[in-house]
């Protein structure tokens, strides 16, 4: 039995992941008395424990036996002596998201884990709860969630607007009202213009083993046609595709624009950009004024020769994202996944909450009432 008296509000953080609410937490200016934890991902617990030597780690969810005073997991037994303030989680996604091949939604071994965040959310009645999935999962899916989830209807957010990344998911947020929840509207968060070259690590400092070409690299142009670079500064808020790898179109193949978002972070996923897609990156950073914290050595706009198929690209190398710039892209300090591989640290980083966006929805709620 482990006895926390902290100060602080008390978190059970359910698919706890690499603790990114616990950093959201923070972010927020929330003080953390007690921080309970669910996850059985090794490396996941890794990274926590790293980052946050304090948290309680409590086991598998479908282990979790939760009483008016206790937290029970198997042999670990964790007095937390008073009410929850708060359950999170981002129950997984894999059943649920269009990614997947005939998906089975929530009669999935894996996505039907959500119905743990139910059961957990009815046995402990927390102050409050947020619950993060995909946007991108049928409507039935929705429905049975929110039907679940005392009929709390879910806000979409897209991480583009407070990070360079493409990342739309689903957020259902309740506060409690006597043995019912009500709805926290939870607005948007305001646009802050990230595109990624704002976060690029600066050229010297990217492993070469991350490029998948050379320079003037000639690709097959999408869309049908050549894209102009005037063009793209109109489209900067969204993914900007210019091309692909040895005309295959499949998403681990597809070659994107550093002038606009990220293709979304996935913990699985193959191909040449498999789990951060493939960019055309400038071999000089050109930063931005906006966030010069990221921002390398400024260069000129990249030459581009136009036809009517193809776009070619000089003094560009084609390659993945790093670990530290995922690790920016969900809005988390650098080196924060450093300890194991890379590819665990890819996996961990895509099936993560992006940070900022968890920052914003807790601006929202109220623990000291």
């Amino acid at each position: 039995m482990r006895l926390c008296d902290c100060g602080g509000i008390t978190v059970l953080s359910l698919f706890d992941g690499i603790s990114c609410a616990r950093v959201a937490l923070d972010r927020a200016g929330v003080k953390v008395g007690r921080y309970f934890a669910s996850e059985i991902n090794k490396y996941a617990i890794q990274v926590a424990h790293k980052n946050y030597p304090d948290t309680i780690h409590v086991g598998d969810v479908q282990k979790l036996r939760c009483e008016e005073s206790f937290l029970m997991a198997g042999e670990c037994d964790v007095q937390h002596s008073g009410e929850i303030d708060l359950v999170i989680g981002g129950s997984p996604c894999q059943d649920l998201s269009i990614a997947k091949t005939n998906r089975v939604g929530l009669q999935g071994e894996r996505s039907g884990l959500f119905y743990e965040f139910v059961r957990v959310v009815r046995e402990l009645k927390p102050k409050y709860f947020i619950l993060e999935n995909v946007n991108s999962m049928p409507k039935e899916a929705k429905i049975e969630i929110s039907r679940n989830l005392f009929g709390i209807e879910p806000v979409m957010i897209n991480a583009s607007l407070v990070s360079a990344q493409n990342r739309k998911r689903l957020f259902w947020v309740g506060r409690r009202v006597g043995d019912e929840y009500e709805w926290v509207m939870v607005g948007q968060p305001d646009d802050r213009g990230i595109v990624l070259n704002d976060i690029l690590q600066a050229p010297g400092e990217v492993d070469s083993r991350m490029t998948v070409g050379g320079k003037a690299y000639v690709l097959t142009a999408s869309y049908g046609g050549a894209i102009a670079w005037n063009s793209i500064a109109k489209k900067q808020r969204k993914m900007v595709r210019v091309g692909n790898i040895d005309g295959n179109n499949s998403q681990g193949y597809r070659i994107y624009s550093t002038e606009g978002k990220s293709v979304t972070l996935s913990g699985n996923g193959g191909g040449k950009g498999s789990k951060t897609g493939v960019y055309a990156v400038a071999l000089r950073n050109r930063g931005s004024d906006k966030n010069p914290e990221f921002g390398g050595e400024k260069a000129n706009a990249l030459t581009t020769v136009q036809t009517d198929s193809m776009v070619a690209f000089d003094d560009t190398v084609y390659r993945k994202l790093t670990p530290i710039e995922c690790e920016r892209l969900q809005g988390l300090p650098d080196n924060y996944t450093d300890g194991i591989s890379n590819t665990q640290r890819y996996k961990v980083l895509g099936n993560a909450f992006n940070v900022d966006v968890i920052t914003h929805i807790l601006g929202y709620l109220n623990f000291n009432n």
